[in-house]
């Protein structure tokens, strides 16, 4: 499996941003795809997960309301929209993915395939 992300950039604080990750080699209707991100001196923490279906979501507590993510099956591509964008959201993010039709794990562990990061800053 591979995963391409894209999207990242430089913005100031209570602007937008959207992340995009376009994965081949999964059986995407088995495939759920996902964001985390790792700022620095910190640890990689998820940031938000769907399944193939669309019909579930997950989002760590401190991007509810602002982070949207979604996927565009027939293109095997996932976004996320994130706006009011906070200082505390820099950070490198990574697109991973993992075969699962209904589970969508906060544990970095349980995600097996990994993209390249990209990096989102947010300026103050």
């Amino acid at each position: 499996v591979q995963l391409q992300a894209s999207g990242g950039g430089l913005v100031q604080a209570g602007g937008s941003l959207r992340l995009s990750c376009a994965a081949s080699g999964c059986i995407f209707r088995n495939c759920a795809m996902g964001w985390f991100r790792q700022a620095p001196g910190k640890e990689r923490e998820f940031v938000a997960a769907v399944l193939w279906s669309g019909r579930r979501t997950a989002y760590t507590e401190s991007v509810k309301g602002r982070f949207t993510i979604s996927r565009e099956n027939a293109e095997n591509t996932v976004e996320m929209r994130m706006n009011t964008l906070k200082p505390e959201d820099t950070a490198v993010y990574y697109c991973v993915a993992r075969e699962s039709s209904d589970r969508l794990p906060s544990d970095s562990r349980q995600w097996p395939w990994w993209g390249q990061g990209t990096q989102v800053t947010v300026s103050s």
